[in-house]
């Protein structure tokens, strides 16, 4: 079997590929342009991928094409019905990144509310030195317990993120965009509900049409002015524009992105103008990246390959 890693960086250099090596024959490219796929994967029985479009006049040129096993857990760079009327078999991975996104939500949450840049750059720039008192209370930050936090998404990383809040002592409260009831115990609530009582909102649903720029203008000027907003989900799913001028005249309190609408970002995203980091920080689409998720990443997409060669169905899409 020729197995053709289209996307190897996409798992970071440092998380090991060997163990593709025992399942045949590895090709491996770091990353692959578009305009390259066709060529890279003609001769393969197995290729490997995330986000390289895997359209119908890509595959048609792998004739021996019998499986491909993403590096992800959505797919929608694959043409699924082109694959379903070849009879190319089609596997994901998911919930390899709960803790990791989760861990990576609490992070930014904490950044904002305890106003981490103000004081680190306060004592370094020798103010503190040079004070009287022992402490600096400029920035005024407030226990978990004593707030609200909102989330609409209540999926695996939706849950992990509320189990977290609520160890910390927050009120959770919940959204379904869907209006499907959940047995959780956690108060769940309608989407003008959650904007009004949220003192820190986190996103954790899909993309979809209900959900795309789901938090624009109007839902921006329904949350408190010190609310902290926090995407983890899709950018798509907050209207760029509508979060900056929100930001801008402080309309909310702050936000927190580890997506955007488009990814990599914009030379021109109007966020590259907002430089104060106690209002805005973003992180490059790396929450769902700790070392230990991406190691079980590249394991599961293992484990799909070897079953598919023993004959088992494993994460199968199709």
């Amino acid at each position: 079997m020729k197995i053709v890693i289209l996307e190897r960086n996409s798992v970071g250099e440092d998380v090991d590929v060997s163990p593709f090596e025992s399942l045949g024959e590895v090709v491996i490219y770091p990353t692959t342009p578009p305009h390259l796929a066709a060529e890279r994967i003609k001769d393969a029985d197995i290729v490997v991928a995330n986000k390289t479009p895997l359209t119908k006049e890509v595959l048609e040129t792998a004739a021996n094409l019998k499986l491909i096993s993403e590096f992800a857990t959505g797919y929608d760079n694959i043409d699924v019905d082109y694959c379903k009327t070849r009879g190319i078999a089609v596997t994901n991975v998911s919930g390899y990144s709960t803790d990791s996104v989760a861990q990576h939500t609490l992070a930014m949450a904490l950044y904002l509310e305890e106003h981490l840049f103000y004081y680190n750059a306060y004592v370094k720039s020798g103010a503190y030195s040079a004070q009287d008192n022992f402490c600096n209370f400029d920035r005024r930050y407030n226990e978990f317990g004593s707030l609200c936090w909102g989330i609409i998404g209540m999926g695996a990383i939706g849950q992990k993120v509320a189990h977290l809040a609520s160890a910390f002592g927050a009120k959770v409260i919940y959204c379904s965009i869907s209006g499907e009831k959940r047995d959780l115990p956690y108060e769940q609530v309608s989407f003008e509900e959650i904007l009004k009582r949220s003192d820190i909102l986190s996103l954790h649903c899909m993309l979809s049409d209900q959900t795309r720029h789901l938090i624009g203008e109007a839902a921006l000027s329904k949350m408190k002015k010190n609310a902290i907003l926090l995407n983890v989900a899709r950018g798509a799913v907050v209207d760029t524009k509508a979060l900056y001028q929100a930001l801008k005249n402080d309309t909310i309190g702050a936000a927190g992105l580890d997506v955007l609408e488009k990814e990599p970002m914009s030379k021109d995203d109007p966020l590259l103008l907002l430089q104060d980091s106690e209002k805005l920080i973003i992180t490059p689409h790396m929450a769902w990246g700790s070392t230990q998720a991406r190691t079980r990443l590249v394991g599961e997409a293992c484990e799909n390959i070897r079953c598919f060669l023993q004959g088992e169905k494993r994460n199968r899409i199709v």
